[in-house]
């Protein structure tokens, strides 16, 4: 006869069989993810990093890359006050140090143009959408500047208040580059956060100033200043005033077709620099070269639905990266 321990012990072996042989497949099989390293691996994941305001952009050359190529998982990967502590690819919109640059391959497949803005409410919108914005006029307002001379400088009646980022980041290096100066060097409130965090403050305010990127001033849909402002006319050929046929800012497509019409260097005071993406020269996978591989050769299709310029010819170097991606598939 069989103890009460024995019993118990069949019992619960009889129950794990019936068990087992009810389960139909293994996890994986049932559609849910193998977490061991060699599913990890078929995944074939891609992180993509770099400025925010880039990211509709790549998220639409994703979408259509992975109708091809499905099996490649890209993802964006948002940075904070800094990037991810592992990344693939780099979507970055300023001109890196040359240390960088030389541990990276890119491709500079569009530009972006960086203009000034001001709540739509304000005065300051309405008396300068009118008049215009020359180099002075740009230096004074946004930037601190001990050796200006100050008996020279314009009155401006309308209240303003500039608004700027925080962190380091690629907008305001370019901008102030341009107009020579540094990001420390801005005047105003400086805001945390990504561009669009930037806007949202502007918003808020019924004297804000700021500059933003192209894909940000415009709603993307409506092809229209984003609702509540106004995109300030600035002197584009750099003859001190600002013209008629220079105030061109009531749709996103007549910015674009006036600026791709005009010589990279005949476009004064308004900065344009490239949107890059970019992999490790030594240690990109596979997956991340062919996909910027991809990019390189249709990634223009949607420049100008999402704000951006198509890049100058000397600059798109197709077939360097083409050549790096062959030398790397060896």
């Amino acid at each position: 006869m069989l103890s009460f321990h024995q019993t118990i012990t069949a019992a619960l072996l009889l129950f794990s069989f019936s068990l087992a042989a009810q389960s139909p497949e293994p996890l994986a099989s049932a559609g849910k993810t193998d977490l061991n390293p060699g599913a990890r691996a078929a995944q074939k994941i891609v992180i993509i990093t770099g400025a925010r305001f880039s990211y509709k952009l790549v998220q639409q050359w994703i979408d259509d890359y992975n109708k091809v190529k499905p099996d490649v998982q890209l993802i964006i990967e948002s940075r904070g006050s800094a990037d991810p502590l592992k990344y693939d690819i780099l979507a970055e919109v300023y001109e890196q140090e040359d240390a960088i640059r030389k541990t990276r391959e890119y491709i500079n497949i569009g530009r972006y143009a960086i203009l000034p803005v001001a709540t739509a409410r304000s005065t300051f919108a309405k008396t300068y959408s009118e008049k215009g914005l020359d180099a002075d006029l740009i230096k004074q307002i946004f930037f601190h500047d001990i050796f200006a001379d100050k008996e020279k400088q314009k009155p401006i009646k309308a209240p303003f208040t500039v608004y700027t980022r925080l962190q380091k980041a690629g907008v305001p290096i370019v901008f102030t580059k341009y107009f020579g100066y540094q990001q420390k060097d801005i005047k105003g409130n400086a805001i945390a956060g990504a561009d669009s965090h930037l806007l949202k403050a502007l918003l808020r305010d019924s004297t804000g100033v700021t500059y933003l990127p192209l894909p940000l001033a415009y709603d993307e849909q409506t092809r229209k200043p984003v609702e509540g402002l106004t995109v300030l006319p600035v002197d584009l050929n750099g003859n001190g005033k600002v013209s008629d046929n220079e105030k061109f800012y009531d749709t996103l497509d007549k910015v674009i077709e006036q600026l791709e019409a005009t010589e990279p260097g005949d476009i004064k005071n308004i900065p344009v620099e490239y949107l890059h993406l970019s992999v490790d020269k030594q240690h990109a996978s596979a997956e991340a070269i062919d996909f910027l591989k991809w990019v390189n050769e249709n990634g223009q299709t949607y420049l100008h639905d999402f704000g951006y310029l198509t890049p100058e010819a000397k600059r798109f170097e197709k077939e360097k990266f083409n050549e790096f991606a062959t030398k790397r598939g060896k």
